[in-house]
């Protein structure tokens, strides 16, 4: 790699060089190709530590190290995207910066986007992981966010690991609260984009704002 670079390496002696080493009687390069043999890289890199290490010669370090490279590899994607100063114009540019980040959890995240007045984004936080549950999404802790970055407006964002995107209940309930709170304190509340891996839905595309 060091003398052609990473491109003229395959897949598998791309992955060989984050095991590092092989097992008993099996290179690591051997290990690598039984590995992507019985799956390939894009259906690797959406496996959980725990998923990881069941497959055949991955223990707890080789799993943390693949794990580790998949979700820098999501974030870089997401964050070419993101600082690429682009104004959000409408909901699929805002899906596409998200997409990478989130297609691939497999618990809910509710993140809160906040944009400047040239609908630029300004920072992005989480603010719950787990079930969606309009209950568990105060007002308080959404617009804390803005409020503090001085957003103003922002964009509510979560993932459907189920792979629906179509808005549950609570979806709506949660949007419609949000909606209504920001007119109060005149920080609008853009959309609520929901991605289910691939797919995305949006509220104001929907009606619901």
């Amino acid at each position: 790699m060091v003398l052609r670079g990473p491109q003229s390496l395959s897949d598998a002696e791309l992955v060989a060089i984050l095991l590092r080493t092989g097992t008993k009687g099996k290179s690591v390069v051997q290990l690598s190709q039984e590995l992507l043999s019985e799956t390939n890289i894009s259906l690797l890199a959406t496996k959980t530590i725990q998923s990881l290490v069941k497959l055949p010669g991955i223990g707890n370090d080789k799993a943390a190290t693949l794990a580790a490279a998949f979700e820098l590899s999501r974030r870089i994607d997401s964050s070419r995207k993101w600082f690429s100063n682009k104004k959000i114009s409408s909901p699929e540019d805002i899906a596409g910066i998200f997409m990478p980040l989130l297609r691939d959890e497999i618990k809910e995240k509710f993140i809160v986007v906040c944009l400047n007045s040239s609908n630029k984004i300004i920072i992005y936080k989480e603010v719950t992981v787990g079930i969606l549950n309009s209950s568990l999404i105060h007002p308080r802790e959404v617009f804390k966010v803005a409020i503090d970055n001085n957003a103003a407006s922002i964009i509510l964002i979560h993932n459907h690991p189920s792979g629906n995107p179509e808005p549950s209940m609570d979806d709506i309930t949660v949007t419609k609260k949000m909606a209504e709170a920001g007119k109060i304190l005149d920080i609008t509340v853009f959309d609520h984009i929901i991605i289910a891996q691939n797919l995305f839905t949006s509220c104001v595309e929907k009606g619901i704002i």
